[in-house]
C-alpha cells in the first residue's frame, strides 16, 4: 500500500469516526470463511456495518478525529474489526448472539456517545443499553401513566357518586 493510499484510508476512517457516535472494536480472528460470512450477514440484518481495519491506520485516524477515545487506541493489537451502528446496543447484541455458536468475536472496546467501554467483560452492560426509540417509549409510558390514573379515578368516582345518589333517592321514597 502506497503512502497516498494509506493517507486516503486514514482520511476515510477519520470521516467514519467523526460521523458516528457508536463505534465498536472487536477481534474476529480465528473465524473460518463460513463463520465470517455468517457474522457479516448477522451484522447486515442488524443494520451494523462491519469492516476489518489495520490497527496503525485506525490509531492515526483516532488521533486526527475530534473525539476523545481515551484508552480505546490501546486495545488496537492483533486482528481488529470496526463495527458501526446507529443503535447503541445493536453491535453488542450481534456479538452476544453470534457467540452462542462460536467463541468469537471478542469485544475489545466500544465508544458510545462519548462513553468508553474497554474489554469483553463489558458486553452484558452494552447489550442492556437502551436505544433512543426504547427510551422515548419509556418516557411516553411514564407521562401517560398519571393521566390514565386521573381518568380512571374520575370514571370510578362518577359511578360511585351515581350509586350513592340512587341509593339516597330510593330511601327518600
Amino acid at each position: 500500500m502506497t503512502r497516498e493510499e494509506k493517507s486516503q484510508v486514514i482520511a476515510d476512517l477519520t470521516t467514519v469516526l467523526t460521523d458516528n457516535n457508536i463505534i465498536y472494536l472487536a477481534d474476529i480472528s480465528g473465524l473460518d470463511a463460513q463463520n465470517t460470512s455468517d457474522l457479516r450477514r448477522a451484522c447486515f440484518k442488524a443494520n451494523v456495518k462491519l469492516s476489518v481495519v489495520k490497527n496503525t491506520l485506525l490509531a492515526k485516524a483516532m488521533e486526527k478525529s475530534d473525539k476523545e477515545f481515551g484508552e480505546l487506541p490501546e486495545t488496537l493489537k492483533g486482528n481488529t474489526s470496526l463495527l458501526i451502528s446507529e443503535t447503541g446496543n445493536a453491535p453488542a447484541r450481534v456479538i452476544k448472539d453470534f457467540r452462542k455458536k462460536s467463541e468469537r468475536p471478542v469485544l475489545k472496546g466500544a465508544f458510545i456517545e462519548e462513553a468508553i467501554f474497554i474489554g469483553d467483560d463489558q458486553l452484558d452492560t452494552l447489550v442492556s443499553i437502551k436505544s433512543k426509540e426504547e427510551l422515548i417509549g419509556d418516557i411516553i409510558m411514564l407521562l401517560q401513566s398519571p393521566a390514565k390514573n386521573v381518568i380512571s379515578a374520575l370514571q370510578s368516582g362518577g359511578s360511585k357518586l351515581s350509586g350513592i345518589l340512587k341509593t339516597l333517592s330510593e330511601k327518600q321514597e
